[in-house]
């Protein structure tokens, strides 16, 4: 799935991957080794998330973000802002899954392994929650 990742994600020419803690650090650094570059990650802080420890990026270095899922886009926002605040350009977004039925925009390009058309919403229109269905059978 990294290599998959690294091919579309390879098309934007970034200089580095970024992918947000938790669940982009494995596949940040997978998606780097394919394509020979660094891996960064970036953690969440009080102002949402920020490159960190020993990582740093070079002025203008192209990176490439990457993470698991894709539902809202709130942890690939905060991380793309992340490797604009450290002084790199974000070039493009790849996801192993985007389950965000095409509803969400970053502004650069989006690759996405495999696209899952899935149901969601806010609690307050969840048909189970009006129901007071309980999340878990216990």
């Amino acid at each position: 799935m990294c290599r998959r990742l690294a091919e579309g994600g390879g098309a934007f020419a970034p200089q580095l991957v970024v992918g947000p803690t938790t669940g982009g650090v494995i596949i940040a650094y997978e998606v780097a080794r394919h394509l020979g570059l660094r891996g960064v990650i970036a953690e969440r802080d009080e102002g949402g998330r920020s490159i960190g420890r020993h990582f740093r990026l070079e002025p203008g270095e192209r990176a490439l973000v990457v993470d698991d899922v894709l539902t809202t886009g709130g942890s690939v926002r905060e991380t793309l802002e992340a490797v604009r605040k450290a002084g790199g350009v974000p070039v493009g977004v790849a996801v192993m899954v985007d389950r965000s039925g095409g509803n969400v925009d970053f502004g650069v390009p989006l690759f996405a392994a495999t696209e899952v058309d899935m149901q969601t919403w806010d609690a307050g229109d969840c048909p189970l929650c009006g129901q007071h269905v309980p999340l878990e059978v216990t």
